[in-house]
C-alpha cells in the first residue's frame, strides 16, 4: 500500500501544475460607501448615491482564457447603511435583453446553465468559509455556503432582496443584504473591518467565466485565500435578538385503497442567531409537503443507491455534519460513499415514506478556529417503533491554513435497541492542488452486540491539467450505521484514476478541451479475500465543447464474482465468475440553451448476457417562464440469467415548470417505471409571497403493484401556508 501512495504521489507531483498559481502577496482592495439613505432595490442603479460609489471592475478571465483580460465590461459598486448593504453590477453585453441564458426561474438554478453574477464574503476573513449570494439575469436567486470549496450547503436560502433589469447593452443586478443575513465579527462600535471578497460573472453565450480577485481555472472563485479584501465596512454590532419565527399551517386530505382521511396541522420553524458564529433551530411537528420528490431509478450495480436529501430543514447547515466519503462526481473518486450521518435516516422508512417528526433540534457554531454542531430529533411512530429519538453530535478543529481534523457521534434510540456511530475524520491540503482526507468509524449495536468498522484515505491532486485520486476503503460486514449510508459492506476496495484536460491552438474552435482519462476500481471480500468486482474504464475521447457540450466515447472491461444470487430487475443470475466488456458513447448539447438535449448510449456484455441501454434527456424552454423536460431510460437484457431471459425496463420522467416570475411558480413531475408498474404525478403551486414567505399547493398521485401483486392507488392533496417573522 505503502508503494501505492508513494506512486501516487510522484505522478501527482510531477505532472506539471503550470498557471496554477498561489494567492497574491497584496490582493486587490475595494473601499465601500457609506450613506445614512435607503435605497430600492429595483435593478436599475439610478439613485445619485450610485454615481458617488467607487467602482470596480471585473477584468480576470479564469474560462476560457486563464490570464486574458474580460471580453466585456463588468461594474460594480458598494454602499450600506446601517440596515443593509448594497451592491449593484452593471453587466455589459451586446447580445440584447432577450437573449440573456435562463432555461428557467427556479431558486437554487444550475450553475452552468445561466447568465449570472455572484458575490463570495468571508466575514470573518478566516480565508476558509464563504457565504454566496447570485442571480442569474432574470432575478433569480441562488445561494450557499462554502467551506474550503469543497463542502457545500447549496440549500441554505439566505433572507436578502435582488432585482434585475435587461436592456440591448446590459443587464443590472442590485442585491440589498440585510446584516442579519451576514456573518461577521462582533466589533466595538463605530469600528471597522476588514472582510475577504470576490466577483464572479458567468456570460453564458459565450461560456465565459470572469472574476474580480484571480484565482487558478481549476478553483473557483469561493477559494477565499485567493479572495480579494472589503476595506474599512462598519457594519452595525450584530443584533442580540436576531430570531427567525417560521410558522406554518398544513391541510391533508389523503386517500388510498384503505379508505380516506382529512388533518389539519399546526407546526413551525424556529432560528436564533445567539452570535454572529452560534445559530439555534428548533422544529416542532416537521413537515415536508413542499420537497422535491425522489428521482426513481432502475438499480443494476451491486451498490445501494444514495438518493440525496430534498428537505430543507436537514439540508441547511449539512456540510456541517457531513464526513465520510462521497464520489466527486459520476467517475472522479470511485463509487463507494461511506456516511456515518446521512440525514434521510430520520423521518423516513426503507420506502422514503413519511415518518412524524414530533420534534427537533439543532445547534450550529462555526468560527475561524472550529466547528460544533449538535442535533436532537423524536421521531413519532414508525417502523414498528412507537417512538425513536435521534442525536448527533459533531466537532472539527481548523489546523493551519486549510487542514482540519474532527469527529462525528450518532445515536439511534428506540425502546428495543441504541445504534451507536462513532467516527474520526481528517483533511490535509499539502498545497494549492494536492489534499488528502481520512476516516476511521465504528458501529455498535446493543440488541446484538455487533460491532463494525469502516475506512477510508484519499488523496486526490486536481491541477490546470490534470486530476488524479487514489481511494482505499474498508468496510466489514457488521458496519451497519444506523443513522448513515455505505453503499457495500464487507469489502476492501482500491481506486485510481487520471483524468488530462488538455487545450492546444491546434484543436478545432468548437472544442474547449480533450479530457482523456482511465479509472479502475477493486473489490475484495474481506471474510475471503477473493476479488469480487474489478472495472477498469477508460474514456479516449472526451471532449468539452465550447458552448458547454460534449462528446465522450469510453470502454469498461469488467470481472464479477458472486457469492449469492443477484437480482437485477428481476432477473436472477447465479454465483460465479463472469467477464464482459461493455462500451458507451456520449452525446450533449448545450445545456442553456432554449433547445437541449443528451444521450448516451452503452452496449455490450452484462454477466452472463449481453445489456443495451439508452439515457436520453430533451428540454425546452423558449423562455425562462416555460420548462418542458423528458427524460427516457431504456434498458434491454438479452439472454440473462438463470432462465436466460429477455427483459426490456424503462423509466420515463417528465416535469414542467411555469414561473410568472422567480416568485410564482407551477411545477409538475410524472414518473412511469415498468420494473414495478409505477405512475407518480406530484404538482406543486409555489407562491413566495413575501422573502421565504411561501403559499404551497401539491397535488400527489400514485399507482403501483405491491408486493402482494395488488393494485395500489393513493391521492394527497396539501395546503401549505407558512410566514416568516424576523424579529
Amino acid at each position: 500500500m505503502l508503494k501505492k501512495i508513494y506512486i501516487f504521489l510522484l505522478i501527482s507531483t510531477s505532472v506539471t501544475a503550470q498557471n496554477v498559481f498561489s494567492p497574491a502577496e497584496k490582493p486587490v482592495e475595494y473601499h465601500p460607501l457609506h450613506v445614512d439613505e435607503f435605497l430600492k432595490a429595483d435593478g436599475h442603479l439610478d439613485e445619485a448615491i450610485w454615481k458617488k460609489a467607487a467602482v470596480t471592475y471585473l477584468d480576470y478571465q479564469v474560462e476560457p482564457f486563464q490570464g486574458n483580460k474580460a471580453s466585456f465590461k463588468t461594474e460594480v459598486r458598494i454602499v450600506y447603511n446601517h440596515q443593509y448593504l448594497y451592491v449593484g453590477a452593471i453587466l455589459h453585453d451586446t447580445i440584447g435583453r432577450n437573449k440573456f441564458r435562463a432555461p428557467n426561474l427556479k431558486r437554487d438554478y444550475e450553475y452552468s446553465e445561466n447568465d449570472l453574477f455572484g458575490i463570495a464574503l468571508d466575514g470573518f476573513q478566516d480565508k476558509r468559509n464563504a457565504l454566496v449570494l447570485q442571480s442569474n439575469a432574470y432575478g433569480a436567486q441562488r445561494d450557499l455556503l462554502s467551506f474550503d470549496d469543497r463542502q457545500f450547503d447549496i440549500n441554505w436560502d439566505g433572507l436578502y432582496r435582488v432585482r434585475t433589469h435587461r436592456s440591448d447593452t446590459a443587464w443590472v443586478a442590485e442585491f440589498a443584504i440585510p446584516w442579519q443575513t451576514l456573518r461577521y465579527p462582533k466589533s466595538q462600535k463605530d469600528q471597522a473591518q476588514d472582510w475577504g471578497i470576490n466577483f464572479f460573472r458567468v456570460r453564458r453565450s459565450s461560456n465565459e467565466t470572469t472574476v474580480w480577485s484571480p484565482h487558478p481555472r481549476s478553483m473557483s472563485a469561493l477559494r477565499m485565500d485567493y479572495a480579494g479584501k472589503l476595506m474599512g465596512i462598519v457594519p452595525p454590532p450584530p443584533k442580540a435578538t436576531n430570531i427567525r419565527f417560521i410558522p406554518y399551517l398544513l391541510g391533508n386530505s389523503h386517500k388510498d385503497n384503505d379508505g380516506s382521511h382529512n388533518q389539519w396541522k399546526l407546526g413551525g420553524e424556529v432560528k436564533w442567531a445567539i452570535s454572529p458564529t452560534s445559530v439555534m433551530d428548533f422544529t416542532f411537528n416537521t413537515d415536508f409537503a413542499q420537497a422535491d420528490v425522489d428521482r426513481q431509478v432502475n438499480n443494476i450495480s451491486r451498490f445501494s443507491v444514495f438518493f440525496p436529501e430534498r428537505r430543507q430543514f436537514f439540508l441547511e447547515n449539512a456540510s456541517l455534519f457531513s464526513a465520510g466519503l462521497a464520489p466527486m462526481d459520476q467517475v472522479i473518486g470511485g463509487s463507494m460513499y461511506i456516511q456515518p450521518f446521512f440525514s434521510r435516516s430520520i423521518g423516513l422508512d426503507a420506502q422514503a415514506q413519511a415518518i412524524p417528526i414530533i420534534a427537533g433540534s439543532r445547534f450550529v457554531y462555526r468560527s475561524e478556529k472550529r466547528n460544533v454542531g449538535a442535533m436532537l430529533i423524536r421521531q413519532g411512530e414508525g417502523d414498528g417503533d412507537p417512538f425513536t429519538n435521534f442525536g448527533v453530535a459533531r466537532y472539527s478543529e481548523n489546523l493551519g491554513n486549510n487542514s482540519r481534523i474532527g469527529g462525528v457521534l450518532t445515536s439511534k434510540i428506540s425502546p428495543t435497541n441504541q445504534q451507536t456511530t462513532s467516527s474520526i475524520d481528517g483533511f490535509v491540503r499539502f498545497n494549492d492542488v494536492l489534499s488528502f482526507s481520512g476516516m476511521v468509524s465504528t458501529t455498535q449495536e446493543s440488541q446484538t452486540g455487533q460491532t463494525g468498522l469502516a475506512e477510508y484515505a484519499q488523496f486526490y491532486y486536481k491541477g490546470n491539467f490534470t486530476t488524479a485520486y487514489w481511494t482505499h476503503t474498508v468496510v466489514t460486514d457488521q458496519y451497519k450505521p444506523a443513522m448513515g449510508f455505505v453503499s457495500r459492506s464487507n469489502i476492501m476496495s482500491n481506486s485510481q484514476g487520471f483524468e488530462f484536460n488538455i487545450r492546444k491552438p491546434w484543436m478545432p474552435s468548437m472544442i474547449r478541451f480533450w479530457a482523456p482519462g482511465i479509472y479502475t476500481e477493486f473489490y475484495h471480500s474481506l471474510k475471503t479475500g477473493n476479488l469480487v468486482e474489478r472495472r477498469i474504464m477508460g474514456s479516449p475521447m472526451w471532449l468539452g465543447l465550447q458552448n458547454g457540450g460534449a462528446i465522450g466515447i469510453y470502454a469498461e472491461v469488467a470481472q464479477q464474482h458472486l457469492e449469492e444470487n443477484f437480482t437485477p430487475v428481476g432477473i436472477t443470475i447465479l454465483p460465479g465468475n463472469y467477464s464482459y466488456v461493455r462500451k458507451g458513447i456520449l452525446l450533449a448539447s448545450d445545456p442553456s440553451a432554449k433547445y437541449s438535449g443528451s444521450a448516451e448510449y452503452g452496449w455490450g456484455g452484462y454477466y452472463n448476457g449481453s445489456l443495451q441501454s439508452l439515457d436520453s434527456k430533451v428540454r425546452i424552454a423558449p423562455i425562462p417562464h416555460i420548462n418542458l423536460g423528458l427524460s427516457w431510460n431504456w434498458s434491454k437484457f438479452e439472454q440473462m440469467g438463470v432462465a436466460r431471459e429477455t427483459k426490456e425496463v424503462n423509466l420515463l420522467m417528465l416535469e414542467t415548470r411555469l414561473a410568472i416570475n422567480p416568485r410564482v411558480q407551477l411545477i409538475g413531475f410524472y414518473q412511469k417505471n415498468t420494473t414495478d408498474d409505477l405512475n407518480a404525478l406530484n404538482l406543486r403551486f409555489a407562491w413566495e409571497y413575501q422573502p421565504l414567505s411561501y403559499v404551497y399547493l401539491v397535488f400527489n398521485q400514485l399507482n403501483y403493484t405491491g408486493a402482494d401483486l395488488s393494485k395500489q392507488h393513493e391521492q394527497t392533496f396539501l395546503t401549505k401556508l407558512s410566514f416568516l417573522k424576523q424579529f
